[in-house]
């Protein structure tokens, strides 16, 4: 005899369920990752969207809360992926400098340079997009400042990322006629006398 419930020997065991099948964290992260590097690259960090995300990854959209926290730390996690773990050159590199403006000229400013403008809110995001400006930008600077002898390096690596903080802010908040249509060979030469004022008085340019 059959059980008529699901075909098997009448007193025989229940079939075991079949397995289930676990999510390959990694890999859905590291998909979340490089998709995100691809659209914020394309359309900026303000245009693009958590679900675009998550469709141009075939994964979930939901998974980049749970893996990242939210659109901000999977922002800087496919920043730090593009540009990779070696210490980057300072602000007084010209190339260095060049980059960040073709770049933000691009894609527009991300959650880092907004939130060195922003009012200090101790939330995780703000904490974490702060940490990266201070990594990424501030350190480099200050190394190079100290190693030149300068007073208060730290202050002048901060004024100077300020500096540039919100001046490519302002020139893509269009509040600015001339600074928002400069071409970055118009505006890279003037910025680099702004940003060159923090150095020690006998230090030698670049």
């Amino acid at each position: 005899m059959t059980d008529p419930a699901d075909g098997t020997p009448a007193g025989a065991p229940p079939a075991a369920p079949p397995p289930v099948r676990r999510r390959d964290a990694a890999r859905s992260r590291e998909l979340l990752v490089r998709a995100a590097v691809e659209l914020f690259a394309d359309r900026g960090f303000e245009r693009t969207t958590t679900r675009e995300i998550g469709e141009r990854a075939g994964v979930d959209p939901a998974l980049i809360a749970r893996y990242f926290g939210g659109k901000t730390q999977l922002y800087l996690a496919a920043v730090r992926v593009e540009q990779g773990d070696a210490t980057p050159a300072d602000l007084l590199d010209p190339e260095r400098l060049r980059d960040l403006v073709e770049r933000i000229d691009r894609r527009g400013p991300g959650p880092s340079f907004q939130a060195a403008v922003l009012p200090n809110e101790n939330s995780e995001v703000q904490r974490t997009a702060r940490g990266y400006l201070t990594e990424r930008l501030v350190r480099p600077l200050g190394d190079r400042l100290t190693e030149q002898g300068a007073d208060r390096a730290q202050l002048r690596a901060e004024l100077a990322v300020a500096a540039f903080a919100g001046v490519v802010l302002a020139r893509t908040s269009g509040a600015f006629e001339e600074l928002a249509q400069a071409a970055p060979e118009e505006l890279l030469p003037l910025l680099r006398e702004v940003l060159g004022a923090v150095r020690p008085a006998d230090s030698p340019g670049d």
